[in-house]
């Protein structure tokens, strides 16, 4: 058994996705040892909720075979809410300091930003993708790509009306001094974004792998007749999918929103770097999202560190058109659209 498993490891290893991986950490330790423990503590941090937009990304491109253009706005949406939830919370510890009010608001207010995510997202499949589902199935995957593109703009264009150009953000959510990782100062924000989101990728895996619910999305997402023949109901499904999708992207911007303030074009970034994840890893490979998130993170943070803050999006780019190239399925190989497909 234990001969197997090994076999099963070196297999992998010899795969473009093994490969890819063991490429990844080999220069991570490298430049960890030539640049400093920083290297590595930015790549995990910022790796965590990169992978978490992603997966929400791949969700709903596994199961709903939307091209989500407007996975950013809901990346804002977090944001936003969770800036007018803490704020006066913050506002009135400043008079009247509470040390286990100062702990918990920051949990209440990315509670109110995921459900806020989930809300919008839910409303988008009821109000927006079922109508045109019932209309037409006819070139499904341009009419959804240009449903999200016109999406995006109203979105947009509706936080800047009703909210301003100003940017919403906060110094941090939880006081005190950085923690010392690897002789590098970490803030308490950064410290508990990235914990917050392997426990959301955990829960995430558990609910897709073991519920119910969980076990139907994964049918839909691999034979949607089949699902309906065995009654599972689709519409709640492709309700549900939209938003859970949306509700990881709103968590992400509400976690991150002392680095991301809020303003209508901040889901620019966390969009084109969610899908440089998924071209990465291959369409619809949720689980292979994470691991994508840590090496587009990886590649964004040598970027920076060794050719200049103004390539960032240029070299991942370029990595990108490489893989639409040479390797269209991903590199984890990702023949299918389908959820944790075995």
């Amino acid at each position: 058994m234990l001969k197997s498993m090994f076999q099963k490891i070196f297999e992998w290893l010899k795969s473009a996705g093994g490969i890819t991986v063991a490429v990844s950490v080999i220069l991570l330790a490298l430049a960890t040892w030539d640049q400093g423990p920083y290297i590595l503590v930015n790549t995990v941090v910022t790796g965590g909720m990169l992978g978490l937009v992603a997966m929400g990304l791949a969700v709903i491109l596994g199961v709903l075979n939307i091209a989500q253009f407007a996975h950013g706005e809901y990346f804002m949406i977090g944001g936003l809410t969770a800036y007018y939830v803490i704020t006066p919370i913050q506002n009135y510890l400043t008079a009247h300091p509470n040390a286990f009010l100062a702990a918990v608001a920051p949990f209440v207010a990315m509670i109110f930003a995921t459900l806020a995510g989930a809300i919008a997202g839910a409303l988008t499949e009821l109000l927006c993708f079922r109508p045109l589902r019932a209309r037409s199935r006819a070139n499904w995957v341009m009419n959804s790509f240009l449903l999200t593109v016109g999406l995006s703009v109203i979105l947009v264009n509706g936080d800047l009306l009703i909210f301003g150009a100003d940017f919403k953000g906060i110094v941090g959510y939880w006081q005190g001094a950085p923690l010392s990782v690897a002789g590098v100062y970490v803030s308490i924000d950064r410290v508990m974004a990235f914990i917050l989101a392997l426990a959301i990728v955990i829960g995430f895996w558990v609910f897709m792998k073991y519920s119910r619910t969980g076990q139907a999305i994964r049918a839909v997402a691999q034979d949607e007749l089949g699902a309906l023949m065995v009654g599972i109901g689709l519409e709640w499904i492709m309700v549900l999918t939209m938003a859970l999708g949306c509700a990881m992207a709103a968590v992400a911007g509400a976690s991150l929103l002392f680095m991301y303030p809020s303003y209508p074009t901040v889901g620019l970034e966390p969009l084109y770097m969610a899908w440089f994840v998924v071209i990465l890893v291959g369409l619809g490979n949720v689980m292979g999202a994470l691991i994508g998130g840590f090496m587009v993170s990886l590649l964004k943070v040598l970027t920076v560190a060794y050719v200049g803050e103004g390539w960032q999006f240029v070299i991942p780019s370029v990595l990108i058109i490489l893989v639409l190239i040479f390797k269209p399925s991903g590199v984890f190989g990702s023949e299918v659209r389908g959820v944790l497909d075995q």
